[in-house]
């Protein structure tokens, strides 16, 4: 069955809900009504990725993860850390998290596999070519879909030779980084392919900019019904699960692909 893995921005500037859960207590209750709403996981992070978006501190990073991740996991809550520190990803583990989600797949900080690997945590690898400052200056593919195969398979194997075990990793397309629009859809209509490499794959669609200009330009609180097509899709093929902002829509798309799916043909 396809999971949602629901997003905690505890940032002043994310694209979709900066500056809304940067007090703790607004955070962690956020964080239980996801759960409440369906959700298996929650991703929490303290960086904004949004392109464009300049890098923050260290120290600051921390402040706003390692609290919410302490006081979810002390509640028993499966808890992703979305950073590309690795100083970040290690006092997060420290604190109970259970998955590492990089969207640099270990490429930004050269110590990040080799915490992960000495973890035994789950670690999600997307595909990256640049920080997000730069990254739509890298959006140029022979062939979109293989080349992101191949560029995630060659990061997988640097992941496992650092130690990381095969079944521990999680391949992510990444959706918006370093893609043009085109980019998007047409891998998303491939995600099966993606299936074939042998890993679980996590989808990240969430209220992204294609989804805007596929609707005319809306803004990405419109993008709800547009991202649970998209989660309906990926549920379809088999993801392992699907990471958003809006949980009970999600969850919704999810129920009905999976319904679906037990009817016999006629």
């Amino acid at each position: 069955m396809t999971l949602v893995m629901g997003i905690l921005n505890v940032t002043p500037d994310s694209f979709s809900d900066g500056g809304a859960y940067l007090d703790t207590e607004a955070a962690i209750g956020h964080a239980r009504g996801m759960l409440a709403a369906g959700a298996s996981i929650i991703d929490v992070g303290g960086e904004s990725t949004r392109p464009g978006s300049a890098r923050v501190g260290v120290a600051e990073e921390l402040e706003r993860v390692i609290p919410i991740v302490h006081a979810l996991a002390g509640d028993g809550i499966a808890v992703s850390v979305d950073t590309m520190r690795a100083e970040v990803a290690s006092a997060a583990l420290d604190a109970g998290a259970r998955i590492i989600n990089d969207v640099s797949g270990g490429q930004a900080d050269p110590d990040m596999l080799g915490v992960v690997a000495r973890s035994g945590a789950d670690f999600v690898l997307m595909h990256w070519r640049d920080h997000s400052e730069r990254f739509q200056d890298t959006a140029s593919y022979d062939d979109v879909v293989f080349d992101v195969s191949h560029e995630l398979i060659a990061q997988r194997d640097k992941a496992i030779d650092a130690g990381i075990a095969r079944e521990r990793i999680i391949l992510d397309p990444g959706l918006g980084f370093s893609k043009t629009w085109d980019h998007n859809w047409t891998l998303l209509r491939h995600l099966a392919q993606f299936q074939k490499l042998g890993h679980r794959v996590l989808v990240g669609a969430s209220r992204k900019a294609f989804l805007g200009e596929l609707l005319g330009g809306r803004e990405p609180l419109g993008r709800d019904g547009a991202t649970a097509a998209v989660s309906f899709w990926a549920a379809q093929v088999g993801v392992w699960a699907v990471r958003t902002h809006d949980v009970a829509g999600q969850s919704d798309a999810i129920a009905v692909a999976r319904r679906l799916a037990l009817e016999s043909p006629f």
